[in-house]
C-alpha cells in the first residue's frame, strides 16, 4: 500500500459539555497539527498516490473554514463536543470528498483509504480513518 501524507495547523476556540471534560467545558482555545495520509494499493501511470499541491491546497481551504474560530458559534456543530474525535471525522468528510472526485488530480475512486490526525500537543492526538466511498 502506498500513501502520501500532508500536514497544516489550525487554531479554534470551544468549550465541552460534561462533567468527564472537567476544566475544559470553559471556553478555551486549542491548536491542531493535521496529518492528512492518503492510501492506494498502486501508483497511477505518472508514479503518484495523489498531487502533494492539490491535497495541500485542499486541505488549507478545508482548515480556514474552522481557522480561529469559536466552534461554539458555528450551526454545524450545535449541540456537538466539538472533541478532537469529532474533528477528526469533519476533516476526514470533507478530503473524502476530494478524494472522490476529481480533487487530488488523480481519478476518482484511485485512493482507497483516508486517515486524519489531529496531534493536539507532542503526547497526545487522535484520528479517524476509512475507506473512501464508505464511511459512517
Amino acid at each position: 500500500m502506498y500513501s502520501v501524507k500532508v500536514r497544516d495547523h489550525f487554531m479554534i476556540a470551544h468549550s465541552f459539555q460534561g462533567e468527564v471534560f472537567g476544566p475544559a467545558q470553559a471556553l478555551h482555545g486549542a491548536t491542531y497539527v493535521v496529518d492528512v495520509e492518503f492510501f492506494r494499493p498502486d501508483l497511477d501511470d505518472t508514479g503518484i498516490v495523489v498531487d502533494i499541491g492539490r491535497a495541500i491546497d485542499g486541505l488549507k481551504s478545508m482548515l480556514a473554514k474552522l481557522n480561529y474560530r469559536n466552534l461554539d458559534d458555528d450551526p454545524t456543530f450545535a449541540g456537538v463536543n466539538t472533541t478532537t474525535e469529532v474533528l477528526a471525522k469533519t476533516i476526514f468528510d470533507a478530503m473524502e470528498s476530494m478524494a472522490a472526485g476529481d480533487g487530488l488530480g488523480v481519478p476518482p475512486g484511485s485512493v482507497s483509504e483516508i486517515k486524519v490526525t489531529l496531534n493536539e500537543s507532542h503526547v497526545a492526538s487522535a484520528s479517524y480513518a476509512g475507506p473512501v466511498g464508505r464511511s459512517s
